[in-house]
């Protein structure tokens, strides 16, 4: 679907909250992944990371991102049979264009027009037999309520936000998600505040256990994890960083 056919749901926030997209690094790390809320400029206000008018801005030039799906997405998802999927902070569209290329229905949702002009282009080169499967929507994460029991997949990459906002965000977005189907959940791990310099405060850095409480072990079958990954620090070094995962299946 093209850009132009989505109705915004919400007006963005400008000062503490949300919104998919990875943040501003810059760097190879930068440019992995694809979605979330961090940056490695200190001289940076975190208040900006969460406004329209940010993210706007960030994606107004060159690609920030590698192009490539997230890895976990990847590793998750590559066993799934293709459905309907919710692609949060989709960014630069990496993992909705790999949904889509594997068959999913997908809806990817990001605060950012800019974004999500950009990610529409590369839908349309990616063929229309892609491009047909994806839809845009412009969104505040913050406020929005996707449809309940919707989505075989939602998901939602390196989305940093303060513990309150993120187990709203997190709860509803976990709404969206039918019987049988999965919710995945990726973060940086506060094991990485030692090893990769983070600006956010160590409590927007939860671990896999921390988000899965906002889920009720009785309608879900939960796996947490914090596997490793190398990335290259602001030096240039290569170092062994961890991932904070939450997977989650609801029970049918």
């Amino acid at each position: 679907m093209d850009y132009t056919g989505t109705v915004p749901t919400g007006q963005p926030r400008h000062s503490v909250g949300n919104q998919p997209s990875e943040p501003p690094h810059g760097r190879p790390e930068q440019g992995e992944h694809q979605h979330g809320q961090h940056g490695d400029d200190p001289g940076l206000d975190p208040g900006q990371w969460f406004s329209q008018e940010f993210w706007d801005e960030r994606y107004g030039g060159e690609p920030i991102w590698s192009g490539n799906p997230n890895p976990l997405l990847v590793r998750y998802a590559v066993e799934l049979t293709p459905g309907t999927a919710l692609d949060v902070g989709s960014g630069e569209g990496a993992d909705v264009l790999w949904l889509a290329s594997r068959g999913w229905t997908v809806v990817g949702a990001d605060v950012s027009p800019v974004a999500l002009r950009r990610s529409a282009g590369l839908a349309e080169r990616a063929g229309h037999e892609i491009a047909a499967r994806i839809s845009w929507q412009q969104t505040d994460v913050l406020g929005w309520q996707p449809p309940e029991r919707r989505f075989d997949l939602v998901s939602a990459q390196f989305l940093h936000l303060p513990e309150e906002e993120r187990q709203s965000v997190h709860r509803r977005l976990a709404a969206a998600v039918r019987p049988g189907g999965t919710f995945l959940v990726v973060s940086h791990h506060p094991a990485d505040m030692d090893t990769m310099h983070r600006p956010y405060p160590p409590r927007m850095f939860p671990t896999g256990e921390d988000m899965a409480t906002v889920l009720d072990p009785a309608e879900w079958a939960i796996e947490t994890g914090a596997p490793k990954r190398q990335a290259t620090d602001s030096d240039g070094t290569v170092v062994a960083i961890r991932d904070a995962v939450v997977r989650a299946v609801r029970r049918g």
